[in-house]
């Protein structure tokens, strides 16, 4: 049975069809439920759809059951599964996407050439391409036991946190960070600097910049460019875990050269190989599609979901793989898999520069135009 709907459940869904995706009379939504727990959601999701007019689509995803079709699916059964999927998202006006799987390292035993084939002949075209660049779209997570497990924390206390840093004042934070985005558009080079060997500079000149305050993501609260693709020189440590293909991963160090990461390397040797492993899926896999700043506010701490943790205030992150359109740097691939590096003292610590100016250190903005970003101006 689907039970009762939390009510905080129905802010949030009020909140996604009508701030983040902003659905319209006759427009379809597509509602992506992945995990039994995110159902309840999905029912919040379908009353406020059918409220503002639109058609509720729900689809239901469950983890072992994708790990067994991973598993067995050859090169064309994913191509038909490609076709339905490309129609379905192609007569999509709006994609909600809510992850809430019950093991996020489900498919960590699925081999690399299976996740391979399955991502080059159905995810990268029907998300990637379709879904980012022809829908209005947001993805988020909720708050199921598994998530309060890599919180270290009780369910109960984390859906408290997960609602409270869901549904910040947007709107406040919209304007507080247009100064970003303004210096970010004027900005050549930026230099950072940060916990263990990371020092390391890249470009972002002429490229789009996009502020993200509750439209594609909840929570949100980041502001991303993307380098010039040939740019990046140096060394980065990303001090935040992270998972991959269902595969944990830490301390990943990467060593770049004109924009390509030519050494990477994880906690151990194990690591470093399955790092490598993603990162020669294809040519565009070590080069960087995405650079940004995370900045909301009642997010701290890493959870191993990089919803949250690219979020994170006083953090950097980049993506390794595709660019967004809205700010493109022209790198392909089959991958968009976001890396992040804390700078707050109790990381590290850390600098960045845009064009040798100091603008934020151990992870506070110092620039007076964009102190209305550090938490003590939401009162956090």
């Amino acid at each position: 049975m689907l039970g009762t709907i939390d009510p905080r459940d129905r802010e949030l869904a009020h909140l996604l069809i009508n701030h983040s995706v902003k659905a319209g009379k006759g427009e379809l939504v597509f509602i992506h439920c992945i995990g039994g727990d995110t159902l309840r959601l999905g029912a919040a999701l379908v009353e406020e759809t059918i409220a503002a007019g639109a058609a509720p689509a729900l689809h239901y995803q469950d983890d072992e059951i994708q790990r067994e079709f991973l598993m067995r699916a050859d090169e064309g059964v994913l191509k038909r599964l490609a076709q339905y999927e490309t129609a379905q998202m192609k007569d999509a006006d709006c994609y909600i996407g809510i992850r809430g799987s019950g093991n996020i390292f489900e498919t960590s035993d699925v081999p690399i050439e299976q996740v391979d084939l399955f991502q080059r002949i159905v995810y990268k075209p029907v998300h990637l391409d379709i879904r980012v660049n022809e829908t209005r779209w947001c993805v988020l997570r909720y708050p199921n036991q598994a998530m309060a497990q890599l919180a270290k924390t009780s369910r109960s206390a984390f859906a408290d946190f997960y609602y409270k840093v869901c549904c910040v004042d947007y709107a406040k934070m919209a304007e507080a960070v247009k100064p970003l985005r303004a210096l970010m558009e004027k900005t050549d080079k930026v230099r950072i600097k940060g916990p263990g060997e990371t020092d390391f500079s890249l470009s972002i000149k002429d490229i789009p910049v996009v502020d993200c305050c509750g439209s594609h993501n909840i929570p949100d609260g980041e502001c991303f460019t993307a380098p010039v693709r040939d740019s990046i020189n140096g060394v980065v440590q990303f001090n935040t875990p992270t998972v991959k293909n269902g595969i944990p991963m830490d301390n990943i160090r990467l060593r770049f050269e004109n924009g390509k990461a030519v050494e990477a390397s994880g906690m151990d040797a194990a690591q470093t190989k399955k790092l490598n492993d993603v990162l020669d899926q294809d040519p565009g896999a070590r080069y960087v599609g995405e650079f940004a700043i995370g900045f909301n506010p009642g997010v701290r701490e890493p959870m191993r979901d990089i919803l949250f943790d690219e979020k994170i205030g006083g953090s950097f992150h980049m993506a390794l793989g595709q660019c967004y359109d809205d700010a493109p740097n022209g790198n392909d691939s089959m991958i968009h898999w976001d890396l992040v590096c804390i700078q707050r003292p109790e990381y590290g610590g850390g600098e960045i520069y845009f064009d040798d100016v100091l603008i934020r250190k151990d992870g506070v903005f110092v620039v007076d135009e964009l102190k209305g970003l550090n938490p003590d101006a939401f009162g956090l």
